[in-house]
């Protein structure tokens, strides 16, 4: 018997709702051109990121240890679907216990575990978030004002999220090219003060501020030309290629709230659509197949899509599954729709 509940298969996408283990033990080795997630936190964080009440999911594991066993099953089912040479990148972020508010480090763990089935652990980007939010969102003791004034040893910083960039083993078959550089940013206007204009080894510099950011995205929006001659994407480079992104739009989020139930985490929020849009653009040529194992309301699905590329989605919730549906339909048309910039070119 099927372990799929439901499918919904396009030229551009595949959404599968069934538990992602199962649903990957069914795909081809060597099929999948890159991977990114977020995964779930075990009952370890106090119920915190409690997703649903299904035996099978990760967050209803009663212990780490049980909850590492079960992941590591699906690390390496990622491992042998993943084509050699390529990558998987995972969101992630200290784990909080609720009660305590002591933390684990979580992207440790991940990080062996994709060393033990075959992945180079390449790099760790730090995603930047605003301190007040994060409390407003998780009420956490430690980011009180007031906390400060009575006794400031129990006041730490806001966590950041992660995302950790793997490679897997082997040799890349199929290069990863970006003929004439960048021609899109996501994020918010770049916080760089200083930009070298033109290629590394020039010694000129730029102010770059909002308007002459905004005067290079139209400039270049459609540019053919040699990369070296391309300042956008100079600029953009610099940008992805920093540790800490200090630029991601917090709200930049699919819908959401309408697939939320009863039984749903206290503080559930999608992953920025400004993360994903990078790490495709970054590390997927279009056309290829980028997947996500958990895909929550689509979003790892949609961004893909919208760029160019093809999707593959799994989601054990039903009524996340109905959510991407829902977001996932119209994908194509996300930037067909977007308004041109009103700048004077002169």
């Amino acid at each position: 018997m099927s372990k799929i509940k439901k499918e919904v298969i396009t030229d551009n996408y595949a959404l599968y709702n069934g538990d992602c283990y199962e649903v990957m033990k069914t795909l081809p080795a060597n099929s999948i051109d890159l991977s990114v997630y977020s995964p779930p936190f075990a009952k370890e964080s106090g119920g915190l990121y409690q997703y649903s009440s299904d035996e099978r999911d990760l967050s209803n594991c009663e212990s780490r240890d049980l909850f590492m066993q079960q992941y590591e099953f699906m690390v390496a089912e990622i491992s042998r679907i993943t084509k050699p040479g390529r990558i998987t990148a995972v969101h992630c972020t200290d784990i909080m216990n609720s009660r305590t508010e002591s933390l684990n480090d979580f992207p440790h763990e991940i990080i062996k575990i994709h060393e033990k089935y075959g992945f180079e652990y390449k790099n760790r980007i730090t995603i930047w978030k605003e301190p007040m939010k994060v409390r407003l969102r998780t009420m956490v003791k430690s980011l009180m004002h007031v906390s400060l004034i009575e006794d400031a040893t129990s006041v730490f910083p806001a966590m950041p999220d992660y995302l950790l960039l793997f490679k897997k083993s082997g040799e890349c078959e199929v290069p990863v090219t970006h003929e004439g550089g960048f021609k899109e940013y996501f994020g918010e206007i770049p916080m760089l003060p200083h930009m070298i204009k033109g290629d590394s080894d020039s010694d000129e510099f730029l102010e770059l501020s909002t308007k002459t950011f905004q005067y290079y995205q139209k400039k270049y929006a459609h540019f053919e030309g040699d990369h070296k001659e391309n300042i956008l994407s100079h600029i953009i480079f610099r940008r992805y290629m920093s540790s800490v992104w200090d630029d991601v739009r917090i709200d930049n989020v699919l819908p959401f709230q309408d697939s939320k139930e009863q039984d749903d985490e206290k503080h559930v929020h999608p992953l920025q659509l400004d993360v994903i849009d990078r790490v495709v653009a970054l590390y997927s040529n279009p056309g290829e197949v980028v997947l996500t194992p958990f895909m929550g309301v689509g979003s790892e699905v949609y961004s893909p899509v919208s760029l160019g590329r093809k999707a593959i989605g799994i989601e054990l919730k039903d009524s996340y599954f109905k959510q991407a549906i829902l977001n996932v339909k119209d994908a194509e048309k996300r930037f067909n729709e977007k308004k041109p910039l009103e700048l004077d070119l002169k």
